[in-house]
C-alpha cells in the first residue's frame, strides 16, 4: 500500500481555505497511487487553541465547508484523514481526526489530551480500526503515540498500520522518531505520521513527516517545509518479521 503524508501549514482558523488546500493534496496523492493520505493534527485550522473561542473554527457532522475534501476523496478513490476541532450533535467536543473514504466518514477522537487541550476537549476512547484497501489502520493523534499502551491496544485489535496526525516542535525532533519507531518495532506494524510545516503561536515545527518499517527503521523522512510525501508499505515484509518473531518465541501483541 502507498501512503501519502501531507506536511502542511494551515491558514489560521480558516476551515474552508484549509479544506480547499487539502483537496489539492488529496488529488496529488491519488495521482501518485496512494490509498491513504494523512494530514497533521488540527490541520483544518492550525494548532492554535486560542482560535477555538471562535465558533467558526469548529466543524460538525456534514459541515458543508468540507465538501471539497469529500469530492476529492470520491474522485480519487482513497481515504483522507484531516485534523479538526469537532462538535458532536450532543455538543461533545473532540480533538479529532476525520477520516473520509468513498464509502463515508468516520470521526476519531484523541485519547490522551495534554495541557490546555483538557480544558477544551473531552478525551475519547479507543477508536475503530479503518479498513484501507484491506489493511487495518489505527489512528493516533500526537501525544497518543507517546503513550505505549495506545499502540499496544491497537496492535491487539489487529492493526497493521499506526497512522498519526501530529504537531512535533523543533525541541521534539528526536521524540517524533522515537515514538513512531518504537511503536512500529514493538508491534511489528508500520507507523506513519503527518506533522505540521512552518510555525504557530509559541512553536516551530520540526517537520519530519514519514514512515517507519516494522523493524523500527525510517522508510522516508520529510525536511521542514511543506509537501506531500509517499511511502510504500509491504505486507510481505511485515509478515516475515512477525513469523520470525514467532519462531523465536517472542511474545505477540499483534492480532
Amino acid at each position: 500500500m502507498t501512503v501519502a503524508l501531507a506536511q502542511t501549514s494551515a491558514v489560521p482558523g480558516d476551515v474552508a481555505a484549509n479544506a480547499r488546500d487539502a483537496a489539492v493534496a488529496i488529488k496529488a496523492a491519488a495521482a501518485s497511487g496512494a490509498s491513504l493520505i494523512m494530514f497533521p493534527e488540527l490541520s483544518l485550522i492550525g494548532y492554535d487553541l486560542d482560535l477555538l473561542h471562535d465558533s467558526g473554527a469548529w466543524v460538525s457532522e456534514d459541515d458543508p465547508r468540507l465538501d471539497d475534501v469529500r469530492g476529492a476523496v470520491q474522485e480519487g478513490g482513497l481515504t483522507a484523514v484531516v485534523g479538526a476541532a469537532y462538535r458532536h450533535p450532543d455538543g461533545t467536543a473532540w480533538l479529532a481526526s476525520l477520516a473520509f473514504s468513498p464509502g463515508g466518514a468516520h470521526v476519531h477522537g484523541k485519547c490522551h489530551l495534554h495541557g490546555r487541550e483538557r480544558e477544551l476537549f473531552r478525551a475519547a476512547g479507543p477508536g475503530a480500526l479503518l479498513d484501507v484497501d484491506g489493511w487495518r489502520v489505527a489512528l493516533a493523534i500526537c501525544y497518543d503515540a507517546g503513550v505505549p499502551g495506545h499502540a499496544e491496544d491497537a496492535a491487539r485489535r489487529g492493526a497493521e498500520v499506526y497512522a498519526g496526525s501530529a504537531l512535533y516542535t523543533l525541541e521534539e525532533t528526536r521524540r517524533i522518531d522515537l515514538h513512531f519507531g518504537a511503536r512500529a518495532m514493538d508491534h511489528r506494524m508500520f507507523a506513519v505520521v503527518a506533522n505540521h510545516a512552518g510555525s504557530g503561536p509559541g512553536w516551530v515545527s520540526c517537520g519530519g513527516s514519514g514512515a517507519w518499517h516494522p523493524d523500527g527503521t525510517r522508510i522516508t523522512q520529510a525536511a521542514t517545509g511543506p509537501g506531500v510525501f509517499t511511502a510504500v508499505l509491504s505486507r510481505a515484509e511485515m509478515a516475515g518479521l512477525r513469523e520470525k518473531d514467532a519462531r523465536a518465541g517472542y511474545p505477540r501483541t499483534a492480532g
